[in-house]
């Protein structure tokens, strides 16, 4: 019985929180900014007067979101700006069809967070505007149906602007935007991407948040994302970590912006490669050269003329100027994957696997080009990762 008592008491302890101190400090700066610049900008817009509502209380809930939770989908957009603006639209008719304060007061709540699941725009703070509109005193009822557009609308539209700008200005991504829910295959099949066909599907997923039926403060992306790392993080605690720089091939051929296009085909067949990492004259990686870049740049063909565009293509132009392609830096993919020789292997899976990726470059702590991860060497090293694995359990079994 004391064991249940002491249990349900640790209950009330908040859990640590694994934010470091750069986002605790981003978060409390972004919220100084916005209800600054916010109230600022209103007070300067709105007539001045004793009676005047230039800021409400709400605002400062919506800031806790928008800045410390960006990527929640609480505080979204649309989540503020319609959230906000039913709530005041429902708190100001319930203020005025209902003479009870109290009544008003719940029904307004009620009715506001009905519109809202309705509308798709959960905002927890509009249900303090919805409160506002119908407590807020002589003034805000003496607005009537102005209170929704100022102050309410206008506060929410600044604090949003502001909330659009400082996030990415600080590497947040907001609007977080739901991403593609499926990951696509890239062979335009109608299978699903080879990561996606073991551990959890999708519809595993959807099937357990319908049965959990509660609202998340996480994004359906953002999950999956949880999961899909955890299971990463647990491979790496069975299987060891492995990584690039144990598997990678160190003796990279490769070109360099000025090489000719004839010379870079060259080695791609003579090592039988079918891509080649472009760099600068310090080993730096500014691109990849692929075969599908030099068929692409052929021009439009059939099979029977590939052969002959291709001799066409690789053929260099005698003349002074050209508008064809005649070194690899002008037909090289500039957006290249890397990786850090000291990434583990396992979260290269996605990469080859759902991207397509058949070689990433590995680059040294000073970005210099330092080898190259190609399928091969990731299967190989899962084999082996695995074949050590069974092993080590048939060792144990047998004792």
């Amino acid at each position: 019985m004391r064991d249940s008592i002491l249990q349900w008491l640790r209950s009330f302890i908040p859990q640590r929180s694994a934010v470091d101190r750069f986002e605790r400090m981003r978060a409390s700066m972004g919220a100084l900014f916005g209800i600054l610049l916010t109230g600022l900008l209103s007070l300067s817009v709105l007539p001045h007067g004793a009676a005047t509502v230039w800021l409400i209380a709400p605002m400062g809930a919506s800031a806790v979101l928008l800045f410390a939770v960006p990527s929640s989908p609480l505080a979204q957009p649309w989540s503020i700006i319609g959230g906000n603006l039913v709530s005041a639209l429902v708190g100001v008719s319930c203020a005025r069809l209902v003479a009870e304060p109290a009544l008003a007061a719940a029904l307004a709540i009620a009715l506001a967070i009905a519109f809202m699941f309705a509308l798709r725009c959960i905002h927890p703070p509009s249900g303090a505007v919805a409160l506002t509109a119908v407590l807020g005193g002589p003034a805000v009822h003496a607005m009537g149906y102005g209170f929704v557009l100022t102050p309410v609308l206008l506060n929410s539209f600044l604090l949003l602007a502001t909330a659009l700008f400082f996030n990415n200005a600080t590497r947040r991504r907001y609007p977080h935007a739901q991403q593609n829910e499926h990951r696509n295959n890239t062979h335009g099949t109608a299978d699903a991407a080879p990561t996606a066909r073991l551990g959890f599907s999708h519809d595993d997923l959807d099937a357990v948040l319908r049965r959990y039926n509660q609202v998340l403060d996480i994004s359906r992306d953002d999950l999956e994302e949880i999961f899909l790392q955890t299971e990463m993080e647990a491979y790496r605690r069975r299987f060891g970590e492995t990584v690039c720089a144990d598997i990678m091939s160190s003796d990279v051929v490769a070109v360099e912006f000025s090489t000719e296009l004839a010379e870079a085909w060259r080695l791609m067949r003579e090592h039988r490669v079918q891509a080649l990492p472009v760099l600068d004259r310090a080993r730096r990686v500014i691109g990849i050269v692929t075969k599908t870049d030099f068929l692409h740049h052929a021009g439009p063909h059939e099979y029977r003329q590939l052969g002959e565009k291709l001799r066409a293509f690789l053929q260099r132009t005698p003349h002074t100027h050209s508008i064809k392609p005649e070194v690899v830096g002008q037909i090289m993919s500039a957006k290249v994957r890397t990786a850090s020789v000291h990434l583990p292997i396992v979260q290269l899976v996605p990469l080859m696997a759902d991207e397509g990726l058949h070689q990433i470059p590995v680059i040294d702590d000073e970005r210099r080009l330092a080898g190259v991860v190609t399928q091969a060497d990731m299967v190989a090293a899962l084999y082996v990762n695995n074949l050590s694995r069974a092993s080590a359990g048939l060792r144990v079994a047998a004792s």
